[in-house]
C-alpha cells in the first residue's frame, strides 16, 4: 500500500516534455452509490474494488469525469446522497521502458478518496481541492487495467470545509444520515478535476521552486530543483535555461540551485501577464534522464506603508469572489467557462479574484498567469465557527453555544491544506497573497492561538514571502477580533445594506461602514483594508421604483452606497464584489435556487449592476488610485 503523506508532497503539473508522456483518463466512467449510507459503507467489506463494479452493484450508471455527479441525478435522494460513492474505468497500460515509472495523478477528489488499481490500494487522500498522485509501476499490468476510486462526500468538524454530520432515527425510515454544510455553497462532490496517467523517468525532477525579482533592468531568478536518482546510479547534472515568450534562451545556469540574471527583463504586471519559462534538464554523463519546463513571471509583491505594492506601485484590487460553479457540471472543471469568466472580468475593467473558498483548478491558475489576473489564493477553511452553526441570527444574537476554540478538531487537516496549496501554487505569478481561512469566529476565545500557527506555517512554507491574510466576518466589536492583528492585509466581508441596515436604511448602512473603517484605522494603524465580500441578493429581471431589496435597482443602489464610503478612506486598497455570478447552495428559506448575489446570472448574463461596476472600474487605474 502506497500512501501519499503531506511531508512527501511533490506536485509538479503533469506537462508533456521530451521525456514525459501524459495520458488522460477523463471520459465516461462507471459509477455507483454505496448501498450503506453515511458512515456505514458496505463496499469496503464486500471488496467492491476486487472485481468489476457491475458484479457487486446492480445499478451502476455512466458518469462523466471530470464533473460533480450531484446534478446528473433528478431525484433528491441521489442528488444529496451522504456517504461513499464508487467510480471505475479500464485503461490500457502504455508501452513502458525499463527506466520509467507510471504515475497516477488526480486533480482533486471531493472530499476523501481511496484509489485501487487492479484491486490494490495505491493511494489515499483527504481534502477535496488539491491534487494527489502515486507511483503505480508495481501495481499496473500489461494490457487492460481496472481503476476503482471510492470517494466520500462527508464533511464534519474534523474536515475543511466544516460540515455538520449526524445520524438520527426517523419514524418509518429508520436511521437517516444528514450532512449539513457549515457554509453557503452547495457541497458538490466526486472526481471534479482532470485525472492523468503519466510516464516519467526513474531518475527524474520531482520538484521545482522559482522565486523571481528584478534589479534595475535585470530579472533575478532564484531556483531550486529536487530530483531522484535510482540507487547505484552515478551523479547527475542539472542544467537550467530561461526562455522568453518567443522561446529564445535569455539566461543559462547549472546546478540544483542557483540564481540567474535575465537582461532587458519584461515584468509580469496585472493585465500584462508576460511569462518566461524555466527549462530544467537532468542528465548523467551527457545522457538526458528528464526534462521539465515551468512557466513563471518576474515581479515583486509587498505590503508597505499601508499600501499593497506590485512592482513597487500601489495596486488597487478590482474584482470578485467567485465559485467554480456551472449548471450541470457543478464544480467540475470547465475550461470554457474559465476563459469566459476571465474575459468578462477584463471587459468590466477588473483585475483580480479571490479563490473563495477553496483552491481553484490548476488550469484556472495557469490561465490567470497568462492573462495577468491577480489572485488571492485561499484554502477551504470555511465554516470554522466554534458553535458549528451557520445561522446568522444566532451568530450575532449571543445565543448559547460553545465559546472557545478548544472544541475545534480540524487543525490537522487545516495545516495539511495550507501545505498542499503552497506546494501546488508557489510558482504562480498571479498569486499575490495567501488566505488561510474565510469568516472564522475570530472574536472567540482561542481564535488567536488557533490561527497564529496557521499564519506561521504559511509564512514558513512560501519561498517568495507573499503577504498572508484571513478573511474576517462581520462582528459586533472589531476590537475583540483576535485574528486581525495576524493579517498583513485586513480582508473584510461586510454586508452593510443587506444583512445589516438593508432596504430603506442605506444611509444608516453608510454610517455604520464609515464608523467601522475609522475604527480599523485607529486599532490597526497603517494596515491596508481590502473588501473581499460585499453584495446583495438580486433576482434577475425583478424591478421596482423604490429602494426594494432583491431588485436589480437595489443592487445598484447598494454598490453606490458602499463605494461612496470606500472612496473616503485611503487605507482601503480594493473591492471584490460578492459574487461574480449566482451559484448553487443547499436548500434554505433564505435561498431561491441558490445564492443570487451574483453580478451575473449563473449563465453569465449581466444584471444591471454589472454596468455600474464597469463604469466605476474603468475609471479606476490598477495602480496609484488617488481618492
Amino acid at each position: 500500500m502506497l500512501l501519499i503523506h503531506f511531508e512527501e508532497l511533490r506536485l509538479l503539473y503533469p506537462s508533456e516534455t521530451e521525456t514525459r508522456s501524459v495520458h488522460s483518463l477523463d471520459g465516461i466512467w462507471q459509477f455507483a452509490f454505496d448501498p450503506g449510507r453515511g458512515r456505514s459503507p458496505v463496499g469496503f467489506d464486500r471488496e467492491f474494488y476486487a472485481a468489476p463494479l457491475a458484479d457487486a452493484v446492480d445499478d451502476t450508471v455512466a458518469m462523466p469525469v471530470p464533473s460533480a455527479w450531484n446534478d446528473l441525478f433528478e431525484d433528491q435522494a441521489h442528488r444529496d446522497f451522504v456517504g461513499w460513492v464508487w467510480y471505475e474505468r479500464e485503461f490500457i497500460r502504455p508501452r513502458l521502458r525499463d527506466d520509467e515509472d507510471l504515475v497516477l495523478r488526480f486533480g482533486s477528489a471531493t472530499h476523501h478518496a481511496r484509489v485501487y488499481l487492479n484491486g490494490e490500494l495505491v493511494v489515499e487522500h483527504v481534502g477535496g481541492f488539491t491534487p494527489f498522485e502515486a507511483v503505480v509501476t508495481g501495481a499496473i499490468r500489461p494490457g487492460a487495467n481496472r481503476l476503482t476510486v471510492a470517494v466520500c462526500t462527508i464533511l464534519d468538524r474534523t474536515t475543511v470545509p466544516i460540515g455538520n454530520y449526524k445520524e438520527e432515527e426517523v419514524p418509518g425510515l429508520g436511521v437517516v444520515a444528514s450532512n449539513t454544510p457549515n457554509f453557503d455553497f452547495y457541497n458538490y462532490t466526486g472526481l471534479q478535476r482532470h485525472i492523468v496517467l503519466y510516464q516519467v523517468p526513474r531518475a527524474r525532477i520531482t520538484d521545482l521552486t522559482i522565486v523571481s525579482d528584478y534589479d534595475g533592468g535585470e530579472g533575478v531568478v532564484r531556483y531550486d530543483v529536487e530530483n531522484t536518482t535510482p540507487a547505484g546510479a552515478g551523479g547527475t547534472d542539472v542544467e537550467v535555461a530561461v526562455l522568453d515568450a518567443r522561446g529564445d534562451i535569455v539566461a543559462r545556469g547549472s546546478g540544483a540551485s542557483g540564481e540567474l540574471r535575465v537582461p532587458d527583463v519584461k515584468i509580469w504586471n496585472p493585465g500584462e501577464g508576460y511569462l518566461y519559462r524555466l527549462q530544467v534538464t537532468l542528465s548523467e554523463g551527457g545522457q538526458t534522464h528528464d526534462s521539465y519546463t515551468e512557466p513563471f513571471g518576474i515581479r515583486r509583491v509587498e505590503v508597505r506603508d499601508g499600501r499593497f505594492l506590485i512592482n513597487e506601485k500601489p495596486f488597487y484590487f478590482k474584482g470578485f469572489g467567485k465559485h467554480e460553479d456551472t449548471a450541470v457540471r457543478g464544480r467540475g472543471v470547465d475550461e470554457v467557462m474559465n476563459a469566459k469568466d476571465l474575459r468578462l472580468l477584463r471587459w468590466m475593467g477588473g483585475n483580480s479574484f479571490r479563490t473563495s473558498h477553496y483552491c481553484y483548478s490548476e488550469e484556472f491558475m495557469r490561465l490567470c498567469d497568462a492573462e495577468g489576473v491577480v489572485i488571492i489564493d485561499e484554502v477551504p477553511a470555511v465554516g470554522l465557527m466554534v458553535g458549528f452553526d451557520f445561522d446568522m441570527s444566532s451568530m450575532f444574537s449571543g445565543a448559547e453555544r460553545p465559546k472557545t476554540w478548544d472544541v475545534m478538531d480540524c487543525a490537522e487537516n487545516h495545516r495539511n491544506v495550507i501545505r498542499e496549496m503552497i506546494a501546488r501554487d508557489k510558482n504562480h505569478p498571479s498569486v499575490v497573497m495567501w488566505s488561510v481561512g474565510n469568516e472564522p469566529d475570530s472574536w472567540s476565545e482561542g481564535a488567536g492561538e488557533y490561527f497564529a500557527p496557521m499564519f506561521d506555517l504559511a509564512r514558513s512554507l512560501d519561498p517568495a514571502a507573499r503577504p498572508v491574510t484571513c478573511v474576517l466576518m462581520q462582528s459586533r466589536d472589531i476590537t475583540a477580533d483576535k485574528v486581525a492583528p495576524l493579517c498583513d492585509v485586513l480582508c473584510l466581508n461586510r454586508y452593510y445594506g443587506w444583512y445589516f441596515a438593508g432596504g430603506d436604511d442605506l444611509q444608516k448602512a453608510k454610517a455604520f461602514l464609515a464608523k467601522e473603517l475609522e475604527g480599523w484605522a485607529r486599532i490597526q494603524p497603517g494596515k491596508p483594508v481590502l473588501f473581499t465580500e460585499y453584495g446583495a441578493d438580486t433576482v434577475a429581471g425583478l424591478h421596482d421604483t423604490g429602494s426594494v431589496m432583491f431588485t436589480e435597482e437595489y443592487q445598484v443602489q447598494y454598490y453606490r452606497a458602499n463605494h461612496e464610503i470606500f472612496d473616503r478612506f485611503p487605507h482601503v486598497i480594493g473591492e471584490q464584489a460578492w459574487n461574480f455570478s449566482d451559484f448553487a447552495t443547499s436548500q434554505s428559506v433564505l435561498r431561491v435556487q441558490g445564492n443570487k448575489k451574483g453580478l451575473f446570472t449563473r449563465e453569465r448574463q449581466p444584471k444591471q449592476a454589472v454596468f455600474e461596476l464597469k463604469q466605476r472600474w474603468e475609471s479606476i487605474p490598477d495602480f496609484g488610485y488617488e481618492k
